[in-house]
């Protein structure tokens, strides 16, 4: 019979090299799957991991996939510190893009310097504002919020497509569902020239900055984590779980929120119903693969960014699926979580004659 029993010590060793072990993992499934598919493994491993690094632009497109996933795993790492389990990152990623979006088509050829910083700053309460939604759920009713905040993702979305499908469409985009473009005031500064590389991703740096002296170097940072370590022990030194919880899931919503306005006035440069490309659930990922470390979560966002641009490059050079990206991150995933579980429990295989026989002994002492 297989048993699962908690080690009594983790090795912290093994906690901080099991990253390293699950990539190691994915690449050799990588493997495994290309040769099953028929493709020269060897090539599309290149194509993935080493093509995007070797020129200025592709390394910029990196950039511009990492910076979305940096902002919103930032976040999420908080909240998930503190044991507050913030699934639903898409929706407010998605929000925060609809309410900059909306307030910079309401500011249509308005010029000024102030027009940007106040369509993020709308953006990234907007992202807030569908976080609370979960946060007043679970603090006054104790509703999970991973079901919650997960199923908002899919309202975010749809309230996103039918607002370009109506009131916010191009009055003169032939009724395309797509918004009009936005004015230059509302347009990211652009930081290489020639390429799509906006400031984003130096905004995306400083929000790990910061999220990193919240956690280690703020009182609300070690409430955080005793909140996340032990619930009781946070109650026994008078922490507040709620101030925690809303703390969490408004920094976490706002970041997403503000994420959404980057890739809405940056790469995209209007609102379109294809907005949401799947950050916020990838950002988990990445939160995870980084430790719950803001520095973890910077370098893990430059790796599946990576994944992103070489999925897309190995899908077009070899003609591979379009989920191949999606499945290297499914492993990625998988393998980290069953290292973490490996190192935390242990896998115990008893004769199933001796179990019956325990179980009989212990039903005897019973009676």
């Amino acid at each position: 019979m297989v048993k699962i029993e908690p080690r009594p010590h983790s090795s912290q060793v093994m906690q901080n090299a099991s990253p390293l072990l699950a990539i190691m993992l994915t690449v050799l499934s990588g493997f495994v799957l290309f040769a099953a598919l028929g493709k020269d493994p060897v090539g599309a491993m290149l194509l993935i991991f080493v093509e995007p690094l070797t020129s200025v632009f592709s390394v910029t497109e990196l950039l511009i996939k990492a910076s979305p996933l940096m902002i919103i795993a930032s976040g999420l790492a908080l909240c998930f510190r503190a044991g507050v389990w913030n699934i639903g990152a898409e929706g407010q990623f998605s929000i925060g893009a609809l309410v900059g979006g909306a307030v910079a088509l309401a500011l249509y050829e308005v010029e000024g310097l102030w027009v940007l910083p106040f369509i993020c700053v709308a953006g990234a309460i907007g992202g807030m504002t569908w976080a609370c939604i979960p946060a007043l759920l679970r603090t006054r009713f104790h509703t999970n919020e991973i079901l919650v905040s997960l199923m908002l993702v899919y309202v975010a979305n749809l309230l996103l497509s039918y607002l370009v499908h109506g009131p916010l469409r191009d009055p003169d985009g032939q009724n395309f569902p797509e918004s009009r473009l936005f004015h230059d005031a509302a347009i990211l500064p652009i930081l290489v020239e020639d390429t799509r590389l906006h400031i984003g991703i130096v905004i995306s740096l400083i929000a790990a900055v910061l999220a990193w002296i919240i956690l280690h170097r703020h009182r609300i940072g070690f409430e955080i984590r005793v909140l996340g370590q032990s619930a009781r022990a946070a109650r026994f030194a008078g922490f507040s779980e709620t101030r925690i919880v809303w703390f969490c899931l408004l920094a976490s919503g706002g970041l997403a929120g503000l994420a959404g306005v980057f890739e809405a006035t940056g790469p995209v440069g209007q609102l379109v119903p294809a907005l949401p490309v799947g950050y916020g659930f990838t950002a988990i990922i990445v939160a995870f693969l980084g430790r719950l470390s803001p520095v973890g979560v910077v370098l893990a966002s430059l790796l599946l960014a990576l994944t992103y641009i070489g999925g897309e490059t190995a899908q077009i050079a070899m003609n591979l699926p379009s989920a191949t990206t999606q499945v290297f991150q499914g492993l990625l995933l998988f393998y980290l979580l069953a290292a973490d579980i490996l190192i935390k429990y242990r896998v115990r295989f008893t004769p199933f004659r001796a179990h019956r026989g325990e179980t009989s002994s212990s039903a005897a002492r019973t009676g």
